[in-house]
């Protein structure tokens, strides 16, 4: 009997031994627990852009040939379908270009609302890109007949990632103008056309990250123009290895190129590197997206949240990934740094000549417009010609805490939105979503106290794919992102994971706060101080009403005889156990695990046996009962039934092995006849089996485990948490379940 109990504890301590603890999310939820709405069709297999219209309640999903209205407080319900499709003739066009069968259709890429309410529309049209506009009028709406070309404003091809914003009545665009992407142009369309310098991109090949307005000319003190700032990737054109780099872009908004030199094209135009350090140094962290969190009372304060990789390739799920942030000033500040120039023998060094005043690419200020200098036609060439050949600043724009906010080992991080949250002491915390490539959302914050912590990560698609898309509305506190096949809508304030006050205070979400008056976590938003409790600087559950265990479990058990005692927290925080009241300490009676303890007891181990999670918060333990054990032992002899169910046990399992054996050995004999040497062989084989004094047979016990999110070292394989429910999605509200995680079975073998 001993021998079978050996055998458990020394599976169960090689488990645990690889499931070392590392930073992680505080809670992971998986699919079937997240309380989520979504809308997913038969057919729908290729979502291409997505828009959110608060000001009209609807969600706009751009795919092939098409564009759906969803509402946006239950995107469940569909409220419109228009169809932008293209003829059979456009698609043997579009074959001739050569284009695929599938690439050549209508994908809505870009969608943008306007001034007067209409969204401008943009397709692929079959490798001939298409502009139109939606009207919305009373629920209803319907598509302009116009035939505005936008070959320069989306690419042809629908893989090819790019940039656009639009502003007023002008659209700047950054995306390869040629069908398989030879030619990259940033770009504005409107009254004042403007393009970059055809020669800048044409070698670097650069990956378009996304398009931003900052309305300097409202905040700044000498009323400098606005900018209009790029983040992207490109190679690096002033290294000889031409490692990818990402990049930081500025031009002036009120740029209308110059008189005779850089005639209709940037005259401002600024890159920079972006630096996010993580990894191993030389690796090269590539930007995937930006936030850009504006401060409305000071613009100068405002925040890119951006996401990074270390892989450039999107399906690998093995590399480290991170978040970094970058003030505005901080970025503005670079830009009037040293500038880059060439040697005559093509290497890039710091420009050491002299260059007449005003500086060269600097939006028009107060003190330029005294000089009569009102427009960048007012330039000199010289001025120009410098900045045609200039266009690299020296150094990089830094993180405001000078290293990430968050590093992960684990799928890579992809989309990233923030929401700015005001606490129950009117404090406002910024709270950031981040989704990955394999499903997930990552919900986390970063405090200058202890740094970035994840408080959950949600399980939005089963089965794992990219989220492209991700877009929140703060005003009703609803997240939408999206997969090439399915949407999913999730309330960022849903508070109803946290089942006590204790676990709803040490979370410390600040969306979350204890009702004390109906006994749950709630949302704080409108809530008042009266009623509700909340403590996002230390986590102090002293001030939770007080509140009882009462879940007690009675365990009868045998003198020598191994007992394992599941504990499965909700969370992924570390547990800790406590004999009759003190800490349990490993031995030889008392194994700890992750997912529990093996309590081979004596007489003096009987007892109330307490499973706790513990999380520390800023130097203070906060401890949380899970389950408590309340351990009986007897005589090892008197436990009569249980030795005759494991004794029929073990005979089954003998006689099931022995049968195995024989058909294995029929099997074996029928593939071998005919070779007297194979047969002997096969003898051999069969003997030794008999010749065994003890046998070795198989036993199935079921041990829940808590499942491992780890982060480091990185393991190839599984990019996130294992999916443990098979569930499917619906377009319907999915129901909640009890968010326990279910047991796994575990194969070991023992000697009888």
């Amino acid at each position: 009997m001993m021998k079978s109990q050996v055998a458990l504890l020394y599976v169960l301590i090689i488990m645990s031994g690889g499931l070392a603890q590392s930073l992680k999310p505080r809670r992971s939820v998986f699919f079937s627990d997240v309380n989520l709405k979504l809308f997913k069709e038969p057919d729908f297999d290729s979502l291409s852009s997505l828009l959110v219209r608060e000001d009209i309640g609807l969600l706009f999903i751009g795919a092939r040939g098409k564009v759906i209205m969803l509402r946006l407080d239950d995107i469940t319900e569909k409220t419109g379908e228009t169809e932008w499709t293209v003829s059979s003739e456009d698609k043997s066009k579009c074959k001739m270009k050569g284009g695929s069968i599938e690439h050549c259709d209508n994908y809505i890429t870009m969608m943008h609302t306007r001034v007067d309410g209409k969204i401008l529309v943009c397709g692929t049209k079959a490798f001939d890109p298409n502009c139109t506009l939606l009207m919305v009028y009373k629920g209803n709406v319907t598509m302009e007949n116009i035939n505005d070309k936008g070959r320069w404003k989306v690419p042809s091809n629908p893989e090819e990632k790019f940039a656009s914003m639009l502003d007023g009545s002008d659209l700047y665009t950054a995306a390869s103008t040629k069908p398989h992407g030879q030619k990259v142009l940033f770009q504005r369309h409107g009254e004042n056309s403007m393009k970059n310098e055809e020669e800048l991109f044409l070698s670097s090949k650069p990956n378009m990250i996304s398009i931003h307005l900052a309305e300097l000319s409202k905040s700044s003190e000498d009323h400098e123009d606005d900018n209009v700032i790029l983040f992207f990737i490109e190679n690096s054109f002033e290294d000889p290895r031409q490692l990818q780099v990402s990049r930081v872009a500025r031009v002036c908004k009120s740029d209308i190129g110059g008189r005779s030199i850089l005639r209709n094209k940037w005259t401002s135009y600024l890159e920079v590197s972006v630096d996010c350090p993580f990894g191993d140094i030389g690796s090269p962290s590539l930007l995937q997206d930006i936030f850009f969190l504006r401060d409305e009372n000071n613009l100068m304060n405002s925040i890119f949240y951006a996401t990074f990789t270390l892989n450039t390739e999107p399906s690998s799920t093995c590399n480290q990934t991170a978040v970094c942030a970058y003030k505005l000033s901080d970025i503005r500040q670079v830009f009037k740094g040293n500038y880059m120039a060439t040697t005559s023998s093509g290497h890039w060094q710091k420009y050491t000549g002299e260059f007449r005043s005003p500086y060269p690419q600097s939006c028009i200020n107060d003190e330029m417009r005294q000089s009569n200098i009102r427009t960048s036609r007012d330039f000199e060439d010289i001025v120009h010609r410098f900045a045609k050949h200039h266009p690299l600043m020296e150094g990089a724009v830094k993180p405001i805490t000078g290293r990430p906010l968050l590093v992960r080992s684990a799928a890579q991080f992809s989309r990233i939105v923030v929401d700015k949250v005001t606490s129950l002491d009117g404090q406002q915390h910024n709270v950031m979503f981040i989704s990955n490539n394999s499903g997930w959302l990552q919900k986390a914050v970063w405090s200058g106290d202890d740094g970035g912590r994840i408080i959950e990560e949600l399980q939005l698609f089963q089965d794992p794919q990219p989220i492209r898309f991700l877009q929140l509305s703060s005003r009703s506190g609803q997240l939408y992102s999206a997969t090439r096949t399915a949407v999913a809508q999730l309330s960022v304030r849903d508070c109803s994971r946290y089942t006590s006050c204790a676990d709803c205070l040490t979370a410390r979400d600040p969306y979350c706060g204890w009702d004390r008056l109906r006994g749950l976590c709630a949302a704080v938003a409108g809530a008042s101080n009266l009623s509700m409790i909340q403590n996002l600087t230390d986590g102090d559950v002293g001030i939770c009403p007080n509140s009882h265990w009462s879940k007690i479990i009675d365990i009868h058990t045998t003198v020598d005889v191994a007992q394992f005692l599941p504990c499965s927290p909700d969370t992924n925080l570390p547990i800790s156990w406590s004999f009759s009241g003190n800490i349990l300490e490993p031995g030889p009676r008392h194994i700890l695990l992750s997912q529990g303890l093996v309590l081979t007891p004596s007489f003096t181990d009987e007892g109330l046996y307490t499973c706790e999670t513990v999380e520390v918060v800023k130097g203070r333990e906060h401890r949380m009962a899970v389950i408590l054990y309340n351990i009986k032992v007897s005589e090892g002899g008197g436990n009569w039934f249980q030795a005759i169910i494991i004794y029929i046990l073990a005979c089954v399992c003998v006689l099931c092995v022995m049968f195995i054996i024989y058909v294995c050995w029929k099997q074996k004999a029928r593939n071998l006849v005919g070779s007297s040497s194979e047969s002997d062989d096969t003898t051999d084989l069969t003997g030794s089996s008999s010749k065994s004094d003890d046998t070795t047979v198989a036993v199935r016990v079921m041990i829940p485990l808590q499942p491992e999110l780890k982060t480091e070292p990185c393991h190839c394989g599984n990019s996130g948490p294992k999916n443990q429910d098979n569930s499917s999605g619906s377009g319907t509200d999915k129901t909640k379940s009890t968010g326990r995680k279910r047991g796994q079975n575990l194969l070991f073998k023992t000697d009888l």
